[in-house]
């Protein structure tokens, strides 16, 4: 069978009046951080011997403190260097989307390797696929190519037993409760090999988000 293909932040440490970083938003961070436990202004500056005024201008990034700034914050504050680089969260809204797919009712995809149950198929911009698949082929020989596609993979033998055929292993023997996780730009191929066919159930990423 012949396979077919298919902020950075930059920290800048320096001494005397010299910036100690900028890029990072560390005015965003160190608020972020004060409001978190519920402090005052009056609170950080007494935390950490710098005039309020001083943390005011930079929580809104009008100085951009000095190496010696930063090593009262972390030290006033009880936290490490890396904890006040980190970025800033940024409030999330979660949309509260679902899809059911009763049973038996997930839009049909049949090839004439596998017959697959596309789920949750009315739900756009998912960042995972789920679908049921009947593996009909019985011999490596059916596939006229490798299937492959961008992303991973996670699959569990529902009923019956499978051979996995992968690009880069050998043939394994999956029986039902079997559960594996692969790169699925690696070529691969299901063959059932139980009296019945097999029922497996797939997810797999979009390729464009991993």
């Amino acid at each position: 069978m012949t396979a077919t293909t298919e902020e950075h932040a930059a920290l800048r440490i320096a001494s005397g009046r010299k910036p100690f970083v900028e890029p990072l938003r560390l005015g965003e961070r160190l608020k972020q951080i004060r409001l978190a436990n519920q402090w005052t202004l009056e609170d950080v500056s007494q935390r950490t011997g710098l005039a309020r005024s001083t943390l005011s201008k930079i929580e809104n990034d009008q100085v951009s403190p000095t190496f010696s700034v930063v090593q009262k914050l972390i030290t006033g504050l009880n936290i490490d260097l890396p904890q006040l680089f980190t970025p800033p969260k940024r409030e999330r809204y979660t949309m509260g989307r679902r899809d059911l797919t009763r049973k038996g009712k997930g839009q049909l995809h049949p090839t004439p390797t596998y017959e697959h149950e596309l789920l949750g198929h009315q739900l756009a911009q998912k960042r995972m696929i789920p679908f049921k698949t009947i593996v009909r082929a019985r011999s490596f020989d059916e596939y006229q190519q490798w299937v492959r596609h961008d992303g991973e993979e996670f699959l569990m033998i529902l009923q019956g037993d499978i051979m996995l055929y992968t690009e880069f292993y050998a043939p394994l023997v999956l029986a039902e409760g079997d559960s594996i996780y692969f790169d699925s730009d690696m070529g691969h191929a299901l063959v059932s090999t139980s009296p019945e066919d097999a029922v497996v159930l797939s997810v797999c990423t979009r390729g464009d988000l991993v």
